[in-house]
């Protein structure tokens, strides 16, 4: 039987959502860029196209879909209360630096902004999951 001291509060609920819909759109933004065709690409606005023709390595992808499934998982097991969104949490956080890492390093004129916020929220999400399952909301 739950102790009702273990139910989790409003904020866990928000965050649980805020995350989900974060990491959700974090995987239509990976397959985005892994089934765009040329066709669709030409039809962007030139500021956009250059985006796309960024060759990129293998590993670098991999690290991209690592992030956002892994963030996506660990969001929705969050939400079901399981204990696995902690190792979820923590594959997203190390993929998504690796991959910004890259990004840091190789990427002359980038707005730093969002790459350093999707880490932040990776942290965040790492060190939350971790929280709630001391606090006993998560089993």
């Amino acid at each position: 039987m739950t102790n009702s001291t273990n139910k989790p509060n409003p904020l866990f609920w928000i965050i649980g959502i805020v995350a989900l819909i974060w990491n959700a759109m974090g995987v239509f933004a990976y397959l985005v860029r892994a089934f765009i065709t040329e066709e669709m690409i030409a039809a962007l606005p030139k500021e956009q196209q250059a985006e796309f023709l960024v060759e990129y390595p293998a590993w670098y992808t991999a690290a991209f879909a690592l992030a956002v499934f892994c963030g996506a998982l660990g969001s929705l097991l969050l939400l079901l209360r399981k204990k696995l969104a902690y190792p979820m949490f923590i594959i997203s956080a190390i993929a998504a630096i690796a991959q910004h890492i890259y990004l840091f390093m190789n990427v002359k004129e980038m707005d730093m902004k969002m790459p350093i916020l999707i880490i932040v929220f990776c942290l965040f999400l790492v060190w939350y999951s971790k929280d709630v399952i001391s606090k006993g909301y998560v089993k």
